[in-house]
């Protein structure tokens, strides 16, 4: 008997670094990119680019911590965080927002503690 395909937050799916992907993404659990993506994201879980991650388009996530390059708009239901290597371009639209010095944010920012993944 076959067991159902369940949503286990626990398990992260990994763009490796030297990886390029193009395309629409979609998953369930945690995502962790250490290439690139060139398309749209959404990510049931918390989010993670790496210093050497990039991703052109637009993402929305449980949570995220961005170290690497973002052009988009980012959509966070809980915390983003921006590590001291991050470049960020695009708009931001996040429950939470934490900052490290050196980080680079070019855009808008809206803090509404009411995000919820879908309502965009």
């Amino acid at each position: 008997m076959a067991k159902p395909v369940q949503d286990d937050q626990s398990k992260t799916s990994t763009i490796a670094l030297g990886a390029e992907i193009i395309g629409e993404i979609n998953a369930n659990g945690n995502f962790r990119i250490e290439g690139k993506i060139k398309g749209n994201l959404k990510i049931t879980g918390r989010l993670v680019v790496v210093d050497t991650g990039v991703i052109e388009g637009d993402v929305s996530c449980k949570s995220a911590s961005i170290a690497g390059k973002m052009d988009g708009k980012l959509i966070v239901e809980d915390l983003l965080s921006l590590t001291s290597t991050s470049k960020v371009h695009g708009d931001l639209i996040v429950s939470k927002l934490s900052v490290e010095e050196g980080a680079v944010f070019t855009g808008t920012c809206k803090m509404d503690e009411s995000v919820k993944l879908g309502q965009e």
